[in-house]
């Protein structure tokens, strides 16, 4: 995978510069820059802070296809439904799928 690619996608996807890069992830405007006039490929740690920053996991990040964000919402009702009987599970998708026609 190209690391670099990635994350100019993942910037040029939320409108970010590299000075912006740097402020959400935390990592020194130093190192953004480097990326992008060196192409400096991040260490594991900053690639860590840039997916922090950027609201996605590492599996995120390196996924070849589109992969949903695990929002806090998203991880409340996934906790929920994990616990859920079959039973229970089929009468939520339906009520869902119910709502979602109206």
């Amino acid at each position: 995978m190209d690391v670099l690619g990635r994350v100019r996608q993942l910037m040029k996807e939320r409108n970010w510069s590299y000075y912006k890069l740097a402020k959400e992830c935390g990592i020194p405007e130093a190192t953004a820059y480097n990326m992008e006039t060196r192409n400096t490929v991040p260490s594991m740690p900053t690639l860590e802070a840039i997916c922090k920053g950027m609201g996605i996991t590492m599996a995120q990040f390196f996924a070849e296809g589109d992969m949903v964000e695990m929002t806090p919402d998203l991880k409340e009702l996934f906790d929920v439904w994990v616990n859920l009987t079959p039973k229970t599970k089929s009468a939520v998708l339906q009520m869902l799928k119910s709502m979602k026609e109206e």
